[in-house]
């Protein structure tokens, strides 16, 4: 039954303006009535499944399932909410009613209580964000009382918590708004009890949740656990907007590039959903449109740990651009079914023309959804988006970290990265999208992989191997890269953990991708003489003696892949290389202002002689290195042999920046020469901490962290994207560092880091000349 019932509804509306605040105050039609309380979702149609719906976000979501067509918490721990996404309170001049049906189906140490949240809402009151605050008005049932923010009063008679209905009723009262809840049981129209409370109108403004256990300082074990069924939403003081759905296809990432074989041009396209259940559809189908009409190029499984559906279409015709839809048919329990279609376009090849990159890296959720950089996305129109890693973060969307066993772990991580999809799905929808993950994405504060070995012991920061569950790493691997071109050599390492290392021919540019923290050895190999096994803090310490024999960096497979790439210049005539972080040692100061430190073996400047080899491979192709992961934008170029020989290094801007690093070379005085024309501080040609050669031309450094609002906090730790402007007729890089907070497209010098914009050409890349000076 709908929890608030067509009689029910009758008898509150005849109330009038004294209980509900609505202008109109006769009774209202039966069809009025009924559409005047809308259920919202599907949940009683719906396959027992992880995944609520497209209209709701799960906090968090591996504690939610629904089971027997309503959304019930597995979990008897503190402030587990469904909040709702497409319906935000938004007018406080209006009125609105919302209810929902609640069954208890445990209690361990204590009620937690039930009920709602109203006006959950963050310092920028977004929907997206909404779904991560704290906020919020309670109204609920606890522990024998109605609670209503902060009022409270004993309820006059017992309620069976096990079946009732709780209804929340918002009207405005003078300079006030008023709310009114009440508790009824499931099969009785009339109210049990009512508590009434009035507020400021902007207290109500936001979100709206339903909540299992209020106290968000609950453990799993001490708390009760609710279902949810038949929540209704009415009222227009709602603002609905269905394009805030998520799902079923919660977004699409896709590559196009020349395979220079019988496939010729290859696209590759995936699809994600939220998990799904036993008895769902786990198909996707994929339908172009060719001369105005719709085709159909098959359909696709969903592989049943990542939710992801992957396509590979060969001879693709790239000199066009298509639409495409995908299409998932959700199969519903009585029988019915609904389609939901994710469209996008695939770009024709943007070749004969200078080709427009989007570099970014990094998104610690404090700046979540990152608007300022995801609109600028959309306002430069990239050709390519290029995603360099940590994609996540381990306390992403709160809730803790589940680590093991696989199935679990998978469901933590798969909440977690979805915050990237709901940022970004946007500008993935209608153009190519690399996707690399890093060491945060597999829950490790660094990744040295040693080739997949599983890390035995020690912190997930300082020891050699893979922490999570080998299954969850290939999760992590199919999630961000199962759309990507061909692999090279897609032979998985140890514990069967997938590679994704391979190459792309695309807008007459060809890209390597590498994951250069997969075969890096660890630390604990050597001693650095700190607490820290990666760290190296004392200024004396000689890090020569950190180079042993036999470390690695890249691995000898990827080696061999960078040396056959350098020689293979088969359609086209200017590369970029992708990686996850610098070649360099290119920060003074990390965690902290004054945090200083000598060497950290976590960038790509250990072990030297690893580093070397790479930088002299590489030097041959003359790619511009496009990187990440150091929250610190740098523009550098390599030396191996000498200053200058090798490649130019861009490390974008964070997106949202989280531990902050710093290069700041003058004040602790190491030496530099040929400082640039410019004359910026901290830059010039150096040794770094592990004795290798880099010149630094650019560096974005931080302020340190004041403000609150989470745009402002951003911009000053240095948040912000890369752009790059790749021609290959001229044999040119334009590099452009955005900062956080700006319209990109207003002309203003002051949008970009100091020293950028800067051209580079393609020779330089190999040592043979220096146009910068």
């Amino acid at each position: 039954m709908q929890s608030l019932t067509r009689r029910m509804a009758l008898k509150l509306f005849a109330l009038g303006t004294t209980f509900f605040g609505f202008k109109k105050t006769t009774a209202l039609t039966a069809a009025e009535s009924e559409s005047a309380a809308p259920v919202i979702g599907r949940w009683k149609k719906t396959n027992d499944r992880v995944w609520l719906g497209e209209e709701f976000w799960a906090n968090p979501m591996e504690d939610w399932r629904i089971i027997d067509g309503a959304a019930e918490c597995l979990s008897t721990g503190g402030s587990r909410n469904i909040q709702l996404l497409t319906h935000q309170l938004t007018n406080p001049k209006a009125s609105f009613t919302m209810s929902v049906h609640v069954s208890q189906v445990e209690v361990k140490q204590q009620d937690g209580g039930v009920g709602f949240r109203i006006g959950v809402k963050s310092d920028i009151n977004e929907y997206r964000s909404n779904c991560f605050a704290k906020s919020g008005i309670k109204a609920g049932v606890v522990n024998g009382k109605l609670i209503l923010g902060n009022k409270e009063q004993k309820l006059k008679q017992p309620v069976d918590l096990k079946n009732c209905v709780l209804t929340v009723i918002g009207k405005p009262e003078g300079e006030k708004y008023s709310l009114t809840l009440m508790v009824s049981g499931s099969e009785s129209d009339k109210p049990l009890d009512t508590i009434s409370h009035t507020f400021p109108p902007q207290a109500v403004l936001g979100n709206v949740a339903v909540v299992s256990n209020f106290d968000p300082r609950f453990k799993r074990m001490i708390g009760a656990r609710y279902r949810f069924s038949d929540w209704s939403v009415s009222g227009d003081a709602f603002t609905v907007s269905p394009e805030h759905e998520f799902g079923p296809i919660l977004w699409s990432m896709y590559s196009l590039s020349d395979s220079r074989s019988k496939d010729g041009f290859v696209m590759k396209i995936s699809a994600l959903t939220g998990p799904l259940g036993e008895k769902d559809n786990k198909d996707i189908e994929l339908q172009i449109e060719q001369d105005g009409k719709w085709k159909s190029l098959g359909t696709a499984p969903l592989d049943t740990d990542a939710w992801t559906a992957t396509f590979r279409i060969a001879n693709w015709n790239e000199k066009e651009k298509t639409p495409f839809k995908l299409i998932y048919k959700e199969q519903h329990s009585d029988g019915s079914e609904s389609i939901a279609e994710r469209t996008g376009i695939i770009r024709a090849n943007p070749t004969g023309r200078p080709l427009k990159l989007g570099a970014l890296t990094c998104q610690k959720d404090y700046g979540f959804p990152y608007e300022p950089v995801a609109n600028n996305l959309l306002k430069v129109d990239p050709d390519l988006l290029y995603f360099s890693g940590d994609q996540l973060y381990e306390d992403h969307g709160g809730f803790g970290l589940i680590r093991d066993p696989a199935e679990p772990a998978i469901l933590n991580y798969l909440r977690k990265y979805y915050m990237h999809g709901m940022a970004f799905g946007e500008a993935m929808r209608d153009r190519p999208t690399i996707c690399i993950p890093d060491d945060h994405d597999v829950f490790q504060g660094n990744i040295w992989g040693e080739g997949g070995k599983k890390m035995v012991e020690g912190t997930t920061s300082s020891n050699g191997g893979y922490r999570e569950p080998a299954r969850m790493v290939n999760v992590v691997h199919k999630t961000c890269a199962g759309h990507h071109p061909d692999y090279y050599d897609p032979t998985p390492c140890l514990q069967n953990i997938s590679v994704y290392y391979g190459d792309m021919v695309y807008g007459d540019v060809g890209f390597a991708i590498l994951g250069d923290r997969q075969f890096k050895s660890g630390p604990e190999h050597v001693e650095t003489g700190s607490g820290r096994a990666d760290h190296v803090t004392d200024p004396n310490f000689d890090t020569s003696k950190l180079d042993k024999p036999g470390l690695e960096l890249l691995g000898d497979r990827q080696e061999k892949f960078l040396e056959h790439w350098c020689d293979d210049w088969r359609g086209h005539t200017i590369k970029v290389l992708f990686s996850q972080t610098v070649f360099a040692g290119v920060a003074t100061h990390h965690g902290g202002y004054d945090g200083y430190l000598k060497a950290d073996l976590d960038c790509g400047s250990w072990p030297q002689t690893a580093r070397n080899r790479a930088v002299r491979i590489i030097r041959k192709g003359m790619p511009l290195h496009i990187n990440g992961d150091q929250h610190l934008t740098t523009l550098s170029q390599y030396g191996a042999d000498e200053q200058r020989d090798s490649c130019w290094s861009f490390c974008t801007p964070a997106i949202s920046a989280g531990y902050p690093r710093w290069w700041r070379p003058d004040e602790v005085g190491m030496e530099h020469e040929n400082r640039p024309k410019h004359g910026l501080p901290n830059t010039g040609e150096y040794i770094d901490g592990f004795g290798n050669k880099v010149y630094v031309y650019a560096v974005g450094n931080p302020e340190p962290a004041s403000k609150k609002n989470r745009y402002d906090l951003a911009h000053q730790k240095g948040s912000g994207f890369g752009l790059v402007l790749i021609d290959p007729k001229e044999k040119t890089y334009t590099l452009h560092s955005y900062r956080f907070l700006v319209d990109a497209t207003d002309g203003k010098a002051s949008n970009e880091f100091p020293g950028w914009p800067v051209t580079i050409h393609q020779k330089e890349n190999g040592g043979e000349t220096k146009l910068i000076s």
